[in-house]
């Protein structure tokens, strides 16, 4: 769940996200520098007939359908009206806070609420030894080839420096919380470079933390820092640092902050902030920070099977202050995201770093019923279960893609584009199909390789980008190459029915409303893909 507001932003919206995503089965569930203290510190082609590679050996719980030559799909989507957007733009009209909230369990749907208030509004370390200034080091999952960290910075690095792909730099609208359009807006916390966050591990008199506050930091650390390193291909060094090592108890009950499901900033959370920075203050520089997070003891508040509390606020110019600086993007982790599966001690650091997304800039990509319209091809969706990654257009968004490595397919007429695994650096990664100024279609390669864990075969995922479209609303929708087969997989807490979207060789995509096909025409040699795209 996210809760946004901005930092010191200039203009954009800003918004209040609940912990995001859902469960597998479509239904609601949660998903550097040293440190100036003592403490923890993570330092023409021919057309084919689909084929594939095995995949995931799960599938066999849900056979595929026979595939037929160029099987086409036709693509009639409804947007929405422009009744129903003044509708949705009166409720967050003056910035109001948005609370988009944290998934419920697993087997309840989850439901939204608006709240209002400040402008902006809501986003969403193993053993460790020693006794003194303790370090944890970083091992990443990502080859030391990666590209080295750049100075930090928000959102695409070569905004506007190809015209080639204006067209296809969809805009930002300002009447939504968290837009997925182009440039990202300032306030959000930097997303490539080195990004250092403070890791604090609070507990309450009532619900005091049940071991060592390490433990809880263990939960999330170095697997947070790992996960970023490989989906940014090395762009973001995440630094987790924990310059206080034990609990920090907070002066009132859990139960007095008022800390509920879609619970607001003010006041219980501005209550806590406040407590937060006095108790730690004196042994804290606030101001050395990128990002916080708030590491709450696990027995504080319902199981996460029950509700997820799990939030992010983002960009809030009003939070409090330490040493300068507002609390403006801080991320609070509630109780475990177990779903008794035997997988928490290798999936449930995932609610961070979907929690992280919001302070970047990302919303919510489930919907507001506790249904998916992304299923497991993105974190911001699903943070339960395997392991996944972000969508191609976020790496974008992030910085983490550079130009060269988008394909614009803007012209009229037929073009024709390879594209490169999602997963391996370098090279074509995205052709975006421009349908307005506000939306479009992204095509990429997703393989079972780097964070996706969850791919049965390799194939091309296409999705819809609309940046009309609210965070919980539904900004991107996968379009599904296989409706209603039941899907490929039988992971636990993965979107089922939409694991096997990918298309495969001969098989094509229609929009039929604007006249756009999109064909995939062949798998070469060395996993990449080569797609047609056709458009008046």
């Amino acid at each position: 769940m996210k809760q946004t507001r901005r930092i010191r932003r200039t203009g954009g919206s800003a918004g209040n996200t609940g912990h995001g995503g859902t469960s597998g089965d479509g239904t609601s569930g949660d998903t550097g520098g040293e440190s100036t203290t003592p403490g923890v510190t993570e330092a023409g082609v021919p057309e084919t007939t689909s084929g594939g590679e095995s995949g995931d050996s799960s599938a066999s719980a849900a056979p595929r359908r026979t595939h037929e030559t160029h099987r086409t799909h036709e693509i009639r989507q409804t947007y929405q009206t422009d009744e129903t957007r003044q509708t949705r733009q009166t409720h967050e009209s003056c910035q109001a806070h948005q609370a988009h909230q944290p998934r419920q369990n697993r087997r309840t749907r989850r439901g939204f609420q608006k709240r209002h208030g400040h402008r902006g509004g809501s986003h969403r370390f193993g053993t460790l030894a020693g006794l003194t200034a303790l370090t944890l080091a970083v091992l990443t999952t990502a080859s030391d080839t990666l590209p080295g960290p750049t100075r930090a910075s928000a959102g695409s690095l070569a905004a506007g420096r190809d015209a080639s792909l204006a067209p296809c730099r969809i805009a930002a609208t300002t009447t939504v919380q968290m837009s997925e359009g182009l440039p990202t807006p300032p306030g959000y916390s930097p997303s490539t470079g080195t990004v250092r966050a403070l890791n604090l591990m609070i507990d309450f008199p009532d619900a005091q933390g049940p071991g060592k506050a390490l433990d809880r930091l263990a939960e999330f650390f170095p697997k947070t820092s790992q996960w970023f390193r490989t989906s940014s291909y090395g762009r973001l060094d995440y630094k987790a640092e924990a310059p206080l090592t034990d609990w920090l108890r907070m002066p009132l009950t859990f139960a007095a902050y008022g800390i509920e499901r879609g619970a607001p900033y003010e006041p219980g959370y501005r209550r806590l902030v406040e407590d937060i920075v006095a108790a730690a203050d004196a042994r804290v520089d606030f101001a050395a920070y990128d990002l916080v997070n708030v590491l709450v003891t696990p027995n504080a508040g319902p199981s996460a099977l029950d509700t997820v509390l799990s939030v992010t606020f983002s960009g809030n110019p009003d939070a409090p202050e330490a040493d300068g600086t507002p609390l403006a993007n801080t991320s609070f982790v509630y109780s475990r995201q177990d779903d008794g599966s035997g997988s928490y001690a290798e999936t449930g650091y995932r609610v961070l770093p979907h929690e992280n997304g919001h302070v970047f800039g990302l919303p919510d990509l489930y919907t507001m019923d506790g249904g998916s319209s992304v299923g497991h091809w993105d974190i911001m969706s699903e943070d339960w279960g395997a392991n996944n990654d972000l969508l191609g257009w976020h790496k974008w968004k992030l910085g983490w893609l550079d130009d060269e490595q988008i394909r614009c397919a803007s012209m009229s007429g037929v073009s024709e584009y390879l594209l490169e695994p999602l997963a391996r650096t370098g090279g074509p990664k995205v052709t975006f199909v421009p349908v307005s100024k506000e939306s479009g279609y992204a095509v990429e390669v997703r393989t079972r390789a780097g964070n996706d864990e969850a791919v049965c075969e390799p194939g091309v995922l296409i999705y819809r980008v609309d940046s009309t479209v609210d965070t919980g609303h539904g900004p991107i929708a996968v379009s599904d190459s296989r409706r209603n087969s039941g899907g490929c997989t039988r992971r636990p807490n993965v979107h089922a029915e939409l694991s096997d979207a990918l298309y495969k060789p001969g098989e094509t995509f229609v929009d039929a409303d604007h006249d756009i096909r999109i064909t995939v025409m062949a798998k070469e040699p060395g996993g990449n893909f080569r797609v047609r795209v056709s458009r008046p």
